[in-house]
């Protein structure tokens, strides 16, 4: 008999960790790694937000909270939705959480359950599927297209509805390709959910690292026709730069937010209280550092985009979100050489000492996610090395 539930079985280690694990091993020995694998901001939380944290330590605000956030951040999330987006939310209609990633699980747990189907799409972040499937309910996962620029769109979500259909969740812009659901499409989507009864989640995680003048605003747009049945998800960690810090959101209807409540009055009672001040000062002060941070990420995705082109066969879609590049490198690939992605990473980093994601992880084979959340210094060395790996392979083959 297992040690474990049954419900184990059906979840896996995020394979975006590993590389993390094998580069940390590497480092202790010694070895100069280039690490294209974080998934994380690598610009240090601006001083606004650092020196509210450091209040909150001095003010002695370190106790529990409220366990659905405290007050005062809750109307600071709605006031930021309000400004940025023209959509009014009550502090009753969101719950702060532990991250971005226990907001989507609290949205899995209280909407979807047995004999559910719920639809989302890839490549994508694992953890969606894994959250669905620990709920009870069964992932559907449809595929976007590169020639579109892997690009979210009704018809492709919509074509995967049955009976069973409870819900679509959706990712933009979306981890690993920087791809976005259009305005366009985002009422379209809501119109037709509404219609058929579906709820909609929308995981906004990097909802502020939009390139361009790019209309993006999901939250109008579905709260327009479809608000009663609408969950946004939302989080401090990438666009302040405070992943560690633990500080995200849901947004929904009353009864959502209430069930959530409960939910994690059993899970982590509240967010960590000082996350919380640091969240309150990041959501209601300057933006000036979340356009300083977004430029710098587009003059890094420029140059990369550069520096890769020296081997034409690692194509890259343009990303217009995010900090994710996600190349295909199938033209490397040999059954007598590196016969998957994933073979092609893990030799990288053996040869190369470069750490990529695998496509495999992201439901992709044969492509590999490069971050760019690092300096110019290391993105040109880690192309430099991408590059000569990828000939070496192509000349053996």
């Amino acid at each position: 008999m297992s040690e474990l539930s049954s419900r184990m079985a059906l979840v896996g280690l995020s394979p975006t960790m590993k590389g993390t694990i094998e580069a940390e091993r590497l480092k202790r020995q010694g070895i100069a790694v280039v690490d294209l694998g974080a998934g994380e901001p690598d610009f240090p939380m601006p001083p606004h937000v650092a020196a509210a944290a450091h209040a909150a330590l001095d003010q002695h605000f370190t106790k529990y909270t409220a366990n659905p956030g405290t007050l005062e951040l809750r109307e600071a999330i709605a006031y930021r939705y309000r400004e940025d987006y023209g959509v009014t939310y009550a502090a009753d209609e969101i719950i702060v959480t532990a991250g971005g990633k226990q907001a989507l699980f609290h949205a899995a747990m209280t909407l979807f359950g047995p004999g559910d189907e719920v639809i989302t799409h890839r490549p994508g972040w694992p953890t969606l599927i894994e959250q669905i499937k620990i709920a009870g309910a069964t992932p559907v996962v449809v595929d976007t297209d590169p020639d579109q620029g892997f690009a979210v769109t009704p018809a492709v979500l919509l074509g995967a509805v049955t009976p069973r259909t409870r819900g679509i969740v959706i990712n933009s812009p979306t981890n690993p390709t920087g791809a976005l659901l259009s305005e366009e499409d985002a009422r379209v989507l809501a119109t037709e959910a509404a219609a058929r009864g579906l709820w909609v989640v929308i995981d906004l995680c990097y909802e502020q690292l939009i390139y361009g003048k790019t209309p993006h605003n999901l939250p109008r747009a579905f709260a327009d026709v479809l608000r009663g049945r609408t969950v946004i998800c939302g989080s401090a960690s990438k666009t302040y730069a405070m992943t560690g810090l633990r500080c995200g959101w849901m947004i929904g209807p009353k009864s959502v937010v209430q069930a959530a409540s409960a939910l994690q009055s059993h899970e982590t009672s509240n967010a960590n209280s000082i996350a919380q001040k640091a969240a309150v000062a990041a959501l209601t002060g300057s933006q000036a550092c979340v356009a300083d941070m977004l430029a710098e990420y587009q003059r890094r995705r420029d140059a990369l985009i550069g520096w890769l082109a020296g081997e034409p066969h690692l194509r890259a879609v343009t990303p217009r979100g995010a900090f994710y590049l996600f190349p295909g490198v199938q033209a490397f690939l040999s059954p007598s050489g590196c016969a998957t992605s994933m073979d092609f990473a893990d030799r990288l980093l053996r040869d190369e000492h470069v750490v990529v994601t695998p496509g495999e992880a992201f439901g992709a084979p044969g492509h590999i996610r490069l971050s760019y959340a690092a300096s110019m210094d290391t993105l040109e060395d880690g192309a430099a090395r991408i590059v000569r790996f990828a000939r070496r392979l192509a000349a053996e083959a």
